[in-house]
């Protein structure tokens, strides 16, 4: 039986549907077809099959790719879009030969996001969320995770979290919210991490679970931040509390923070830049997704994550920007996917599926988000290119063309 369509996007000359097959994953068909209704795929194929299994009325919109590239749309499953100004200033430090923990030290880093978001309008968040969001879309991203967390009192970061829930539905793209109040110890409770714990669990959290503001916890598990004791404290009382968990690992020090997260059950552990081979061993063989940052390695001049040794492992990896006001000041999956290809390790196709699939998978949207497959969301991006290696080829300047959003256009250049 045909199965009914209300948007077909025909002569594609290459479709990547990242189903896990063909192609070393990315489901790679040339000279193909897809068909979708009410905003979800319902058929994708060779193009010669295409009214052998779909039925088009007069009603379907009917739209050449030209030839060209189509891909899901990218998945971006760690961002921090939330806060009241940009850091600049800090990047010019960190040029002049200032690390991360010399600018923290001296009033920058994440308090001082703090300060300013506390300060800023509402209006300055929404305005600054969007506009980046837009960025985003012209950049081929279709779905975003948005965590809170340079608020750390609980006035801020609900305020954070409902302007992310009014942007949510004043944007195309599909927004994941985050809670992470457990971004840093905020002044008012300095040198007493464990006390700023007990006030995130007892007080903020169950604010933020009766609103149904942030589907997931997320907490920095660092030198200096807080402890892996800390971290498995807070994730095992969020977890009761009905959260979805995720964590910043390893970042700048082997903590265990990836150890963590697999023993807490979290959906990712992110950035790991400094994990263990034991611990590599570790992710591969659970459900936790090993989420790498490659941008924030760049930004801050630090080695790069291990993502040759994570999937030789056999662990899910994704890939993500880390957009944020201090460490990552980046708002493009192209750039990241060409930096996983160019100092991670990983090849084309690897690095594609991470942006998609398995950022998906990094926010419990597999089968739904980054695959275009049956059932999965119609977001869809048509590059201006004939060959899909070009994405992450073209270096700096995504070829982005048209991208949709649950079958609807949302973007073209």
């Amino acid at each position: 039986m045909k199965v009914r369509t209300d948007f077909v996007l025909k002569d594609i000359g290459q479709l990547l549907t990242m189903d896990g097959v063909g192609a070393a994953g990315v489901g790679l068909i040339a000279d193909a077809a897809l068909a979708a209704k009410d905003g979800k795929v319902v058929w994708a194929g060779s193009a010669d099959a295409l009214e052998t299994h779909c039925s088009l009325s007069g009603n379907t919109e009917v739209v050449s790719a030209g030839g060209r590239v189509v891909t899901p749309g990218f998945v971006d499953s760690h961002t921090h879009p939330l806060f009241g100004a940009t850091r600049q200033d800090e990047f010019a430090m960190r040029a002049a030969g200032a690390d991360y923990e010399e600018i923290s030290a001296a009033g920058g880093g994440i308090l001082n996001s703090v300060k300013r978001t506390r300060s800023a309008s509402d209006s300055v968040l929404r305005e600054n969320m969007k506009h980046h969001l837009s960025i985003m879309l012209s950049n081929g991203t279709t779905t975003v995770e948005a965590k809170s967390g340079y608020g750390l009192d609980l006035t801020t970061e609900l305020r954070c979290l409902e302007i992310a829930g009014d942007v949510a539905g004043e944007v195309p793209q599909t927004i994941v919210p985050t809670f992470m109040g457990a971004h840093e110890v905020p002044g008012e409770f300095k040198d007493r991490p464990d006390e700023y714990i007990d006030y995130l669990i007892n007080e903020v959290n169950p604010r933020i679970k009766d609103q149904g503001i942030a589907e997931y916890v997320d907490i920095f598990c660092e030198k200096g931040v807080f402890t892996p004791e800390q971290a498995t404290r807070y994730l095992a009382a969020s977890a009761a509390q009905g959260f979805s968990l995720k964590i910043h690992a390893d970042e700048f020090y082997d903590t265990g923070g990836a150890a963590v997260a697999v023993n807490a059950g979290a959906a990712s552990a992110d950035h790991l830049l400094s994990i263990s081979d034991e611990n590599i061993q570790l992710i591969a063989g659970s459900n936790t997704v090993a989420t790498l940052l490659p941008g924030t390695a760049l930004f801050l001049n630090k080695p790069f994550p291990p993502g040759r040794k994570l999937l030789d492992a056999g662990a899910t990896v994704a890939l993500a920007t880390d957009f944020n006001p201090g460490s990552c000041f980046c708002d493009s999956m192209p750039l990241i996917v060409s930096l996983a290809v160019c100092q991670c390790g990983f090849t084309v196709e690897e690095a594609l599926v991470s942006a998609t699939a398995n950022g998906a998978a990094a926010l419990g949207l597999g089968g739904r988000k980054g695959v275009l497959a049956p059932g999965c969301d119609a977001d869809i991006v048509i590059w201006d290119c004939v060959d899909f290696r070009t994405i992450p080829y073209h270096l700096g300047n995504p070829d982005v063309a048209v991208v949709y959003c649950a079958g609807l256009k949302v973007y073209s250049t």
